[in-house]
């Protein structure tokens, strides 16, 4: 299962087709409190998530599931371009961080490299 976080739907839909035409179950969620919330996410093998958002930000999410033991391969993807953020969040173990627009191979090898192996940790522009 594959986890998408983001509060703009047309992102979180165009992705999740795109994880869907790979052959994964996608899941979609407009906030890092409904994922939080939910019965799926700690079966979530992968989560993309935007960086910020209204209420817990993407960093923020990270931060806590980290917290509550829970180290599953996480992919950023933020319209903002912060590199302070974007060594934060790989340095705590994110496999990947995009600039939107991206281009879809990129996040197609993040994924490869998140379900393959939870080592690798790489950035794309």
């Amino acid at each position: 299962m594959i986890s998408i976080v983001d509060d703009d739907e047309s992102v979180r839909e165009a992705t999740r087709s795109l994880v869907r035409s790979l052959g994964y179950d996608a899941l979609t969620f407009c906030s890092a409190e409904e994922f939080l919330g939910s019965a799926q996410a700690m079966a979530t093998a992968c989560l993309i998530t935007d960086v910020q958002m209204p209420g817990l930000s993407g960093v923020e999410l990270q931060n806590r599931l980290i917290a509550d033991g829970h180290c599953m391969p996480m992919i950023f993807v933020s319209a903002f371009p912060d590199e302070r953020l974007q060594h934060q969040v790989i340095q705590s173990g994110a496999i990947g961080y995009l600039r939107k627009p991206f281009k879809e191979d990129h996040l197609i090898e993040f994924i490869d490299a998140a379900l393959k192996s939870r080592g690798s940790r790489s950035t794309k522009q």
